[in-house]
Formats: structure tokens, C-alpha cells, sequence
């Protein structure tokens, strides 16, 4: 059974939470139920030498028939709000000879023990030195609990020990007393509910843009690519985590409108030429096949459309290639140079229909010679022909379209420039996209497909180039392309 995030979360931060104030309750508890320990044996000492300070160098009826007991307040400075249950009794000092047992405070409740037994005992013999000392005992007779003993020495006028004040308190059953027990438990279970007040928060605040997250990416995946999650959430991670989502959201929505876009284009390219050349046939097979004189023009029109629909299959092949890095490249070290001026004379019949004269200009490097490339000769004579065509139909009647080569360090740069109308600059991004026509200047009229520029595009991209479109309107568009430096591009003396 799958688990949601939030309650993951939340079980995992209760877990958490409940080894910590396990460990954290038990240090604490340790740590003060030594507190205790060590303050009720300071008081305990204290006030064992406070009243064996009153009594000092009072002598004490040891053979009264009524033995000293702390509850009767027989000598000053005993307090019994102190020692609660515990007792206390003064021993005389030197203990009697013989069987005869000293009295113990209550607590113990054995009444009296055999002298040889209480002078083994560590505070017994630390106070009988003259050191007050207080020792913790497990007493088996009241169910092993633990008691408090505290001896302290009274000295006799001449400085000896005359007596020794021995007081007891029980210890608590648990290590302490019951009301700290309930103050620590309470303070524990306090921190707990406070840290899972913040541990919910915590897990929602994690929790509520993953499920965001989780629920736009099922719409996308259902096909609604305009789904958007928030992206300003404190934490980084969820953050870049939304932004990216969106990012993804917008490109396959853009991907999507591109293909749809693409598709449009395509059936339109294909319907003009298909459909003249179904008109075309059916003329013919109406009759117009006869007519010697008249079916020439026909096979003339339904050649050209043929040839046009031929273009825009291998346009769009090499673009399906380019795409899927498929193409195949024959690369060399050529001379850019030679090339472009090859393509020149190859189109000037072109241009001069346009009174235009073509140009190609070379700005040579003192430190480097001749303009040779790393590229596919057939692929780049490709790209140059479409930059030339399209400057020719878009050049002003007599006027002059260049093609300037130069050096720029290790690339050589390729303009195709002309002082046509210019491209409008809202246009201007989006002209080496496919089917994409700048309506001032470009038409389905002039004969373009609208794939020459996005297929210059691909074919620099594959050799390792780049290209990029300059244009102002009034002033004429440049068309540059840069790649790799060849081989025999060397270092001059």
C-alpha cells in the first residue's frame, strides 16, 4: 500500500521525535537525579555540622531511659522539617564496650546495630577522624530502599571527638521525588507536543508542493501542458524543483505548438503543389492530353511542382538528420574562400536578373593565411546558397550583395550581407525558425519553403559552428556564420 508524503513524513518526523525525547529524557533524568543526589547530601551535611556545631561541648545522657530521638527536639538544632521521616540521633563516643548495640537514626529501622557493624561504616569512620562525610546505603530491611547518611564529628573542649551526630533521609523510590517526577514529565511532554506542532507544519510545508507538484504532472501528463506549480518556497531544493517544473511545462508546450505549427506548414507546402498537380492530371485526362500544342505548358507546371515537392521532402530530410544528429558529414580541411567565390559564379546568373552584383571580399591576417575550414564541402555550399538566395530576392534592384571572410582567431567568420529592406526587429529571433516568413519581406510568392535559413541553421550546427542574424530595417540584414579554423589555417613568419 503506497503511503502519501505527508504521512511518511510525519511518522517519520513522530519517529524521530520519540528516540530523541527517549534519549534526551533519559540523559536528563540522569543528570538530575545526580543534582538531587548531590544537593541532599550537601544539605544533609550541613546540617549535620550545624548541629553538631549547637551541641558542641554539651554533654548528652547517653544512659537516660528515653533514648535521643530528632522528633523530641531534645537538643537545639535539630530540625525535624529537615529531615522529614529520616531521623537523627547522637552517638557517644568512645562507643560502649562489650554486645551492647548503638542506637541508628529511624530510617533504618533496625533501632540498634552491633558497634562492630557501625564502625565499618565509611561516614562512621570519616567522622570518628574529625571529617563529616555522607554516604548512600541500600537498607534490605525497609524493601532495599536507598537511605541518606550523613555523620558529623562535635569536638570536646580539648578538641577531641566527644560524639557524633548521625542523621538519615530516605532517598526517593525512583531517583526523585514525585512532584519533580510529574515536573519533568510534564516539561517532556510539553517539548513533544510542541515539537509535533512544528514537526506538522514542518511536513505540510514540505509535503504541499510535492503534492502541488505531483498533481500538475499528472494534468500534463493527461495532455495539459499549461499547468503550473509555485515556485517560492523556502526551501531551495522544492524551489529549483518548481521552477523546473515550469520551465519543462513551457517547453513541451512550446515543442507542442512548434509541432502543431510544424504540421500546418507542412500540409500547406504540400496541398499547393499536390494540388496543381491533381488539376493538371485531371486537365489531361479530360482531353488536354490531345492538344499537343497546350498539354506542353501543363507538364511544364506539374514538372515544377513535382521538383518543388521533391525540395521540400529533402529540406525536411536533412532537417529530421540534423535533429536526431544523424547526418552524414564529410568533414575536411577546405578553403572557405575558394568555395564561396565557386558559389558566386554559380549564382550571379541569378542575381543579375536583379541587376546585382555579387561580391567576395577577404580581410586577411598578418599572422595567419588563407581561410581554410574544418567542414563538409557539399553541406556548406548548401548554407552558402541559401544565404546568397535569399539575399538576392531581398536586395534593391542594382545594388551589391557581399560575402565577407576573416579571421577571428581560431574561427573564420562567413557574412552574406545586403542592403535590402531589413528585417523588423520583432521578427528578427525567429527567422532561422522552420516555415517562419517575415510577412513585409518573405511570401509563399517568391518560391521560399521557409526552411533555408533553419536549415543553415542545422548544418552549421553540426560542423561545429554557429550563425546568427544582424538587421535593422532601411539598412539590410547580415548573415554570419563562424567555424573551426582548419589545419593549413597556419601561423605566418
Amino acid at each position: 500500500m503506497r503511503t502519501p508524503i505527508r504521512t511518511r513524513l510525519s511518522l517519520s518526523h513522530f519517529l524521530v521525535l520519540l528516540i530523541g525525547m527517549v534519549f534526551a529524557g533519559t540523559l536528563a533524568w540522569l543528570a538530575l537525579e545526580g543534582v538531587y543526589l548531590a544537593t541532599q547530601r550537601e544539605n544533609l551535611l550541613a546540617q549535620a555540622r550545624l548541629t553538631a556545631a549547637a551541641i558542641e561541648g554539651t554533654a548528652i545522657p547517653f544512659d537516660s531511659a528515653e533514648p535521643y530521638s530528632q522528633t523530641t527536639n531534645v537538643n537545639p538544632g535539630i530540625h525535624t522539617r529537615l529531615l522529614d521521616e529520616g531521623g537523627a540521633v547522637v552517638i557517644g563516643v568512645p562507643f560502649p564496650a562489650g554486645e551492647n548495640p548503638v542506637q541508628v537514626p529511624p530510617s533504618e529501622d533496625a533501632g540498634y546495630v552491633p558497634v562492630e557493624e557501625l564502625v565499618q561504616r565509611l561516614e562512621i569512620q570519616s567522622a570518628l577522624s574529625g571529617q563529616p562525610a555522607a554516604t548512600v546505603r541500600q537498607i534490605a530491611a525497609v524493601g532495599d530502599r536507598r537511605v541518606l547518611y550523613a555523620a558529623a564529628p562535635v569536638f570536646g573542649e580539648d578538641g577531641k571527638v566527644i560524639s557524633l551526630v548521625y542523621l538519615a533521609t530516605p532517598l526517593p523510590p525512583n531517583g526523585l521525588p514525585e512532584k519533580l517526577i510529574y515536573q519533568l514529565v510534564g516539561a517532556v511532554l510539553a517539548a513533544g507536543v510542541l515539537a509535533s506542532i512544528a514537526g506538522i507544519f514542518l511536513a505540510r510545508g514540505i509535503a504541499r508542493p510535492l503534492e502541488d507538484l505531483d498533481q500538475a504532472a499528472t494534468a500534463v501528463s493527461a495532455g495539459d501542458l499549461t499547468q503550473r506549480v509555485p515556485a517560492g518556497s523556502s526551501i531551495s531544493e522544492l524551489q529549483n524543483l518548481g521552477q523546473t517544473f515550469n520551465q519543462m511545462t513551457e517547453n513541451l508546450r512550446q515543442s507542442d505548438q512548434a509541432k502543431s505549427t510544424f504540421i500546418a506548414d507542412v500540409t500547406h507546402e504540400l496541398r499547393t503543389p499536390l494540388t496543381v498537380i491533381k488539376g493538371t492530371v485531371e486537365t489531361l485526362e479530360d482531353g488536354a492530353l490531345d492538344d499537343l500544342a497546350g498539354r506542353g505548358r501543363l507538364l511544364d507546371s506539374m514538372g515544377r511542382e513535382t521538383n518543388r515537392l521533391i525540395r521540400l521532402v529533402n529540406d525536411l530530410l536533412v532537417l529530421t538528420r540534423a535533429d536526431a544528429s544523424a547526418l552524414k558529414l564529410d568533414l575536411q580541411n577546405l578553403d572557405l574562400e575558394q568555395l564561396a567565390r565557386a558559389r558566386k559564379e554559380i549564382l550571379e546568373p541569378l542575381a543579375s536578373t536583379r541587376k546585382i552584383n555579387l561580391e567576395v571580399l577577404s580581410i586577411e591576417s598578418d599572422s595567419q593565411a588563407g581561410f581554410w575550414v574544418q567542414g563538409d564541402a557539399d553541406r556548406l555550399a548548401q548554407v552558402i546558397d541559401n544565404l546568397l538566395d535569399n539575399a538576392i530576392h531581398h536586395a534593391p534592384w542594382d545594388s551589391v550583395v557581399t560575402i565577407t571572410l576573416e579571421h577571428l582567431g581560431n574561427e573564420i567568420s562567413c557574412v552574406v550581407s545586403d542592403s535590402g529592406a531589413g528585417i523588423p526587429a520583432q521578427h528578427l529571433p525567429f527567422i532561422f525558425d522552420r516555415f517562419y516568413r517575415v510577412e513585409a519581406s518573405r511570401d509563399r510568392g517568391s518560391g521560399g519553403s521557409g526552411l533555408g535559413l533553419a536549415i543553415a541553421r542545422s548544418l552549421i550546427l553540426a560542423q561545429g559552428g554557429n550563425i546568427k542574424a544582424e538587421s535593422q530595417e532601411g539598412q539590410g540584414t547580415r548573415i554570419s556564420f563562424r567555424l573551426p579554423a582548419g589545419e593549413n589555417c597556419h601561423l605566418t613568419d
